[in-house]
């Protein structure tokens, strides 16, 4: 009966000393992003996003109106 609590005593302690000493190790690192090689001819995700951005239309701003604007709409 001893060895037993004893083997269970052991084995409880072992897996709490492999989790702390799991948890306080070095973290992970963080992956680099790589940059997939393309056949020639074809645009990059960078350069095909900037064209996106230039050729995009700018979206409707409302603004608003001023006083004097406003007076001279009533006006027309």
């Amino acid at each position: 009966m001893a060895g037993l609590m004893k083997m269970l005593f052991a084995g409880v302690v072992d897996g709490v000393l492999k989790e702390i000493l799991k948890k306080s190790g070095p973290g992970t690192t963080k992956r680099t992003r790589r940059q997939a090689r393309t056949p020639t001819g074809v645009v990059t995700g960078l350069v095909k996003d900037a064209i996106i951005k230039a050729m995009a239309p700018k979206k409707q701003v409302s603004r608003k109106r001023t006083a004097a604007a406003r007076s001279k709409q009533k006006r027309v």
